[in-house]
């Protein structure tokens, strides 16, 4: 919706007619509308309607670094509905995709490389000691946090924790510390739609942003300097043993470490803090495992099904979905489950 209603502005044209955007409940478009941004389970859900897609003459697939289902029926889907509509136009972004993965599922696709407007962003570690427990890894960010306040009178500060328990602790800690000079606000997936708008409207007070991973790609927070890295997620991950569905919270990936460090040098010179080492961080997989390989099968054969997207075996999946235990599994698709 903030895109959209950037994209609107920029164009001097009414929010709603000729930009708009569609997402579950609530559709902002009309019958002039010519750019139309959506949720990618909309896209699917219209599929079912459209097959052909015919209602556009161009899809723009962006953060398809992502990953998720609905990425990759898509993907999958649109390698297929090419060879029926040759011209229609399909452009996948990305600042962190394996390229050369995407160009080959797309019939060797160019490659089209943007310099973006990015500043240098600095990279130092200072990483807390193994086998300390949560609160030191709370009050290594918090102490970070002050850190950065104080070798600068300028910019903004981005925290990312893992979970909606260590935003609010962190969050109290450094409400505690900091004083009514500083504005602490956090930012998670299950917040009211109100809260979240005030990310977007920084005041005259300097402020410190604890978010999850959806500051990393989804939304771009204003005036951000530095970025304080905790390196640590919850990945959704589904566990064939116990047929149970986990969050547990892991190391990201190396691409999603760059993007977490890119937020800080959109409008001048930033810094980023992991809270890790350098050697972990090279140890880390260079990108994050698609949900297609970390999902219940039969939820993934579900919902083919449901969207008509034809039968598992002979889908072109950019990354194939993991074999049972029972079944030969490829390394691509080994498990780090216990």
């Amino acid at each position: 919706m903030s895109v959209s209603r950037r994209v609107a502005e920029e164009l001097g044209v009414q929010w709603g007619r000729e930009v708009g955007c569609k997402m579950r409940f609530n559709d902002d478009t009309s019958r002039d509308t010519r750019i139309k941004f959506m949720t990618d389970g909309i896209l699917l859900a219209e599929i079912q309607s459209d097959p052909l897609l015919r209602n556009y003459a161009m899809l723009i697939l962006d953060e398809a670094h992502e990953r998720s289902l609905n990425i990759d029926f898509l993907l999958g889907y649109l390698q297929g509905l090419l060879k029926k509509r040759p011209d229609l136009k399909v452009l996948i972004t990305s600042a962190t995709i394996d390229t050369e993965a995407f160009s080959k599922a797309f019939g060797n696709a160019p490659i089209i490389e943007v310099s973006g407007r990015m500043y240098p962003v600095d990279i130092r570690y200072a990483p807390v000691e193994a086998g300390d427990d949560d609160l030191s890894l709370l009050e290594a960010a918090v102490n970070a946090v002050e850190d950065a306040l104080i070798e600068s009178e300028n910019g903004d500060v981005l925290v990312f924790m893992p979970t909606e328990r260590d935003i609010r602790e962190t969050r109290d800690l450094l409400d505690g510390r900091l004083g009514r000079g500083i504005e602490v606000l956090a930012l998670f997936g299950r917040m009211p739609a109100a809260e979240q708008q005030r990310i977007f409207a920084p005041g005259p007070k300097r402020r410190v942003v604890i978010a999850t991973n959806v500051a990393e790609t989804s939304i771009t927070i204003p005036r951000i300097r530095y970025v304080v890295d905790t390196g640590l997620a919850r990945i959704s991950r589904y566990n064939p043993r116990t047929r149970t569905k986990r969050l547990p919270v892991e190391e990201v990936s190396q691409s999603s470490a760059n993007q977490r460090a890119g937020r800080a040098g959109r409008i001048q010179d930033g810094i980023c803090i992991r809270l890790y080492s350098q050697e972990d961080f090279e140890k880390r997989p260079k990108f994050t495992q698609p949900e297609i390989q970390r999902a219940n099968l039969a939820e993934v054969i579900l919902r083919m099904k449901a969207f008509r997207l034809g039968e598992i075996e002979s889908f072109p999946f950019i990354n194939r979905p993991c074999l049972p235990p029972s079944a030969p599994a490829t390394s691509s698709c080994m498990s780090s489950e216990p």
